[in-house]
């Protein structure tokens, strides 16, 4: 007998007790979201629009107060230089999904598809590209230099993929009240995921926030006023025993976890045995649950001020949030052969010690930081004892750096041999085998090495099992570029869950996506005039060595709101202070 048709009489679902007053306020809640279901599955495309720009008004009126909120839960002052990432990690990315899912509509509306004006061609591998980003002047502006593509499943054909785009906006039908389960670092990501439920698949969400999210609270309520007045939405608070009752209900019909590995087996397994036993949970689920992702970084010949560049790139990639993020990068693979290897790694140790310092903040941070003392007692300390970097000696055990999430500062250096096309196979062959999770994966390349390497690099790129990947970019800037997916390589399932299950963002909405590729300027302006992709961007306002980053990501957004020009150019002014 198949272990997955165990004989086993399945244990039954513990629910734990609530107070009979949350529990009727909760049920409630799920009536009123069937009624909405059923409401939202007739209504035309033109109300579907209404109610979209209705909730980017209210995410515009919002912003401010959501920005400084988020800030002020994780302890950032108002004069912290760091405080501008709750701007973007927050409105920003929401107004950008928002804008993505209006533009779809209303090509849909005019008869069109969602991939109308997007060129499509071949990846390696049978796979179909489409180039979504960049779609809009806007995308021009804010993220210049950049470039996204979506890459479908193979075997997926250009005819299909257009026939399939816009998913339930196109062959829309009442998906049912669904359960998401929001997650506690980056104030967009609950937000983001009830509008691809709602979009995607037309299931309406009862959002339970993460506790320690539970200040937002209000500022949620009124961002997503318009979605809660018709009864597309609802918004609990609550912990394990709230979460656990909801994921047993029976008016709950799909689950989407933004989370952790451990949470996800708890919610669907319990005390049951995932090889053998069937799961506790009835309702199917989709997952985004993070990983460790690489960073590597090809050899070439780089200035001075590219490996100062690039370093700052990188302790942005682990430091930003206080590396509470489930992309943050954790592993620097680079090469041991490397003419400038010790330039780099200079570059890189100062970078990582001299960010602004910042609040640790996140529950239980401090003690996977104390487990880091004792696995690697070499680890360079900095800020006050708050953050680490390993640089794996030659014959050390890298084993616990390449399978354990932190989710705090932890930054590792694992060296490998080779140059070229050489290195780089082998370093997506270390990152695929030897790493935890798929979830997203970054690569840094200078223009004359990419270029010298053909297609052997975009080969190297194919093979790489990651939902997300960028190159000369981060994949926190994928994840606030929603025209992109987010999620896990594919091919993960609950028995083995991986980084996840599903795709979220996708602003195009299109069927059968793999991955996403999100590709930017190697060098900053001005010396982004040379060789490479030219950007206007200076220090870009996400990296935690940005010193304008706050004044500049606030103008960001309140551009995206109000799209004044003049704002616009006086943000670019102090951007080019940065």
């Amino acid at each position: 007998m198949p272990a997955s048709e165990s004989s086993a009489t399945p244990a039954p679902v513990s629910v734990p007790e609530l107070d009979p007053r949350l529990r009727a306020a909760i049920d409630d809640d799920l009536v009123a979201l069937r009624q909405g279901a059923a409401l939202w599955s007739r209504s035309s495309i033109v109300e579907r629009i209404r109610a979209l720009s209705a909730t980017r008004d209210a995410v515009g009126t919002a912003a401010a107060d959501w920005a400084g909120i988020a800030a002020r839960a994780k302890g950032l002052a108002p004069d912290h230089p760091l405080r501008g990432e709750e701007w973007l990690s927050g409105p920003y990315a929401v107004l950008g999904a928002l804008d993505g899912y209006l533009a779809t509509l209303r090509r849909i509306a005019a008869g069109g598809s969602p991939l109308d004006g997007v060129r499509l061609d071949r990846a390696p591998g049978d796979r179909i590209r489409a180039h979504v980003f960049p779609r809009e002047p806007i995308d021009n502006l804010l993220l210049s230099g950049f470039t996204g593509e979506i890459w479908l499943r193979p075997g997926t054909d250009a005819s299909t993929a257009i026939r399939r785009a816009g998913l339930a906006q196109v062959t829309p039908g009442a998906a049912g009240v669904g359960l998401v389960l929001g997650a506690g670092n980056i104030s967009a990501i609950p937000v983001l995921d009830v509008l691809y439920e709602l979009l995607a698949f037309d299931r309406v969400s009862l959002l339970k926030v993460n506790p320690t999210q539970d200040a937002l609270v209000p500022v949620f309520e009124r961002a997503l006023a318009p979605l809660i007045g018709r009864g597309l939405v609802r918004i609990v608070r609550g912990g394990g025993d709230v979460g656990a009752y909801l994921t047993a209900h029976e008016g709950i019909e799909h689950v989407h976890i933004t989370g952790s590995a451990a949470t996800f087996d708890a919610i669907v397994w319990g005390d049951r045995d995932r090889t053998t036993d069937e799961p506790q949970l009835k309702a199917p689920i989709t997952a985004e649950l993070g990983g460790v992702s690489p960073i590597i970084v090809v050899p070439g010949e780089w200035t001075d001020a590219d490996l100062r560049f690039q370093a700052a790139h990188i302790a942005t990639m682990r430091l930003h949030n206080s590396g509470h993020n489930c992309i943050a990068g954790q592993v620097v693979l680079m090469s041991a052969d490397w003419p400038q290897r010790e330039q780099f790694l200079r570059a890189l140790h100062e970078a990582y010690r001299d960010a602004p310092v910042r609040p640790v903040w996140y529950p239980r941070a401090d003690e996977r930081l104390h487990a880091l003392t004792v696995t690697y007692p070499s680890a360079e300390w900095s800020a006050g004892h708050s953050r680490a970097l390993v640089q794996v000696a030659p014959g050390e055990d890298a084993t616990e750096l390449e399978t354990t999430e932190y989710f705090a500062p932890v930054l590792g250096v694992v060296e490998l041999a080779g140059t070229g096309q050489e290195f780089l196979d082998a370093a997506v062959a270390h990152a695929n085998e030897s790493l935890a999770g798929t979830l997203g994966a970054n690569v840094i390349v200078d223009p004359d090495t990419e270029d010298a390497m053909g297609a052997g690099f975009e080969r190297a790129i194919a093979e790489l099992r990651y939902g997300g990947i960028a190159i000369n970019a981060w994949t926190g800037v994928l994840f606030a570029t929603p025209v992109l997916s987010w999620g896990a390589f594919p091919g993960s399932d609950v028995r083995e869950v991986g980084s996840g299950i599903g795709v979220v963002h996708n602003t195009s909405l299109l069927a059968d996506v793999e991955r996403s590729v999100l590709r930017g300027p190697f060098r900053p302006f001005p010396r982004s005039l040379g060789p490479g992709r030219f950007s206007v961007l200076p220090t870009p306002p996400w990296f935690v060595s940005a010193r304008t980053a706050a004044a500049v990501s606030e103008g960001l957004t309140r551009y995206r709101v109000d799209r004044n020009p003049l704002g616009l150019a006086l943000t670019l002014i102090r951007a080019m202070g940065a």
